[in-house]
């Protein structure tokens, strides 16, 4: 009976793959007359690379019941899951023909789950597995954690903990390191850390997941330390190529530039500079901090320069204002036979739209798909609507978004919306914190740009009803903060900071600065000041803005000449873009700024943005 079903699940099987068992005669003669020996099939099975000696060696097994023979039955089962002649449906229905699965041949279709696109079968494969009475090893809780990850459920991971406790395997290193993998996409870093700490053995992988963790759960200056305390005499584990793809990362996101040059300086000791994967991670994160030098210079030292590594620079050049030169690289890279892809064009595209080349963008946009078959997503759109919405195309901009094949999203939204400030069209803006509301996505920042837009126009009636709805729905605004970085230690300064140890030395500065740039014109802006006040009060409101509080602590702490790097988490106010292009002039100082959108390099009282942001 069971082999005659057997046959049927072959035979739907060939059918449904469009397969014919059509077995050649000599494999036939070898296999079924001559009684091959156990270790003969079990070899073959194990060099079986195409589907039809696959469809050959599963009917003789049917034939002979050699699938009632465990071995053969899992190594048969393991072809089928994990081989790259891998069909989960059809090791799903072999699987279910086995009248007493084992706990091997369960880990097996559990692994099979684990990176199939049905990931959350696996957890019932698991589940079915305990309910059999069979005991689950270390190496099916770790397969089940992977497909707790592939959906993020945490509730199951949580009861797959508790049974690995039960079982006795809390002190697996590797299933802890899966487990702590699981707590860090789920958003439990506290969690995540605690079974860190409790690992008998902490390897280069475990110290990667652990920072991955802080990067993912916003701890990004945690994860920067863990670089030397993984190398400290206490626990001695060397990074690898992985813990520096993740501290370039944590480099880029804190602009820190100072601790970037050491990672490059231990992949070059301990010869990771060939890899490309790092190679493109060093060029954006100088790109990011504001250092395009040494950006390209690791650029043109790279022998084998892919698609990503053109994106990156591309990209490098287009954020920090040198959007000719972003162009200039495209041509080039076409020249070299690299095609480009979607990474690219966004390159491109923002190129033209921090740059103020529209005919350019237009030109840019048409050709993707046409001569280069990339179709435009959602990222693209976004920069043409920032380079129409800049150029004060606000109408063009918005027609745009309503003939996208995608649904717009709230980024793209919010990307008209900062053109609505930058032009003061308050009735557009309105219009677009309506579609904002209706995806549920509206944020405080929406509100501020709207009032920022009522107060350039001087509607403080407007502004005030605003400033109420805020304050009923308790919508509350995220405070700016600007970062600099000194001798490897990040130094934070809020509006109004006093936290800092140097706080009154700062505030000396601050106020000697002010009265260095008045005497050479400059004047505070007070456009961005969004209270109705008098207009000496509104340039008092806005001495003490945190970018101002971060330069004065770098003109106060560095040498003269010395360049001075900032970044702001929030877009950066008129007044405080005006106050870093006089002081650029007054002190000989060049002023990098990375505010939430690009760069600002300011050198001898200009800004590499040409007042186009």
């Amino acid at each position: 009976m069971r082999r005659a079903a057997v046959s049927r699940h072959l035979s739907s099987f060939s059918s449904s793959q469009s397969h014919h068992l059509n077995v050649p005669v000599c494999f036939t003669t070898n296999i079924s007359h001559t009684q091959t020996p156990k270790q003969s099939l079990l070899d073959l099975i194990k060099s079986c690379t195409r589907r039809s000696r696959l469809l050959q060696i599963h009917a003789h097994i049917v034939r002979t019941s050699l699938f009632l023979e465990p071995t053969i039955c899992l190594q048969f089962l393991s072809l089928v899951a994990l081989s790259p002649l891998k069909s989960i449906s059809y090791s799903r229905r072999f699987f279910d023909q086995i009248a007493k699965p084992t706990a091997f041949q369960y880990n097996t279709m559990v692994r099979a789950y684990s990176i199939s696109d049905s990931p959350e079968e696996g957890f019932s494969m698991y589940r079915d597995l305990l309910r059999r009475g069979l005991r689950a090893d270390a190496l099916a809780s770790s397969f089940v954690i992977k497909s707790c990850i592939r959906v993020s459920s945490l509730q199951r991971g949580i009861q797959v903990h508790a049974r690995i406790l039960r079982d006795g395997h809390e002190s697996d290193s590797r299933l802890l390191t899966t487990l702590m993998d699981l707590y860090s996409i789920c958003g439990k870093c506290d969690e995540a850390c605690k079974l860190f700490d409790e690992m008998p053995k902490r390897d280069v992988v475990a110290w990667n997941v652990l920072i991955s963790c802080c990067l993912h759960n916003n701890r990004t200056r945690d994860a920067v330390s863990l670089f030397d305390i993984m190398r400290s005499e206490t626990h001695r584990c060397e990074p690898d190529e992985v813990t520096c793809l993740l501290m370039l990362q944590a480099c880029s996101n804190l602009n820190a530039l100072e601790f970037g040059e050491r990672v490059h300086k231990y992949i070059e000791e301990h010869g990771y500079d060939g890899a490309s994967n790092l190679c493109n991670s060093l060029i954006a994160m100088y790109s990011r901090c504001g250092c395009l030098d040494k950006a390209y210079e690791v650029f043109k030292g790279m022998k084998d320069k892919n698609v990503v590594s053109w994106s990156a620079m591309i990209s490098g050049l287009a954020v920090n204002g040198y959007g000719r030169e972003a162009i200039e690289a495209f041509g080039e890279m076409q020249k070299m036979g690299v095609l480009p892809d979607d990474q690219t064009f966004t390159g491109v595209l923002c190129a033209c739209s921090h740059c103020g080349l529209v005919d350019e963008g237009m030109v840019f946009f048409d050709r993707m798909s046409k001569d280069f078959g990339v179709l435009p997503n959602i990222h693209h759109y976004g920069c043409m609507v920032d380079l129409l919405g800049r150029a004060g195309r606000l109408d063009q901009a918005y027609q745009l978004i309503l003939s996208m094949d995608i649904k717009p999203d709230s980024t793209i939204w919010r990307t008209l919306l900062g053109g609505c400030r930058i032009h003061g069209h308050d009735a557009l803006a309105e219009s677009v914190i309506g579609h904002l509301i209706e995806l549920k996505a509206q944020e405080a920042g929406d509100y501020v740009l709207l009032m920022n837009i009522y107060s350039s126009a001087g509607n403080w009636e407007k502004l005030t009803e605003v400033r109420k709805f805020m304050k009923e729905k308790s919508i509350q605004t995220t405070p700016g903060c600007s970062t600099i970085e000194l001798k490897g230690v990040a130094h934070e300064f809020v509006v109004d900071d006093v936290s800092h140890p140097r706080k009154y030395e700062i505030y000396k500065m601050l106020d000697e600065i002010n009265s260095q740039l008045k005497i050479a014109g400059y004047v505070a802006d007070v456009s961005s000041e969004l209270h109705n006040l008098g207009t000496e009060e509104k340039g008092h409101a806005l001495s003490y803005h945190s970018e101002k509080l971060a330069i004065a602590f770098g003109v106060l702490a560095t040498p003269p000449g010395t360049p001075i790097r900032v970044a702001k988490n929030l877009r950066i106010c008129v007044d405080c873009h005006n106050f870093a292009m006089a002081l650029s002039g007054v002190y000989n100082r060049e002023v990098i700024i990375r505010d939430r959108t690009r760069f600002h390099h300011f050198r001898e009282g200009r800004c590499s943005c040409n007042g186009y942001w």
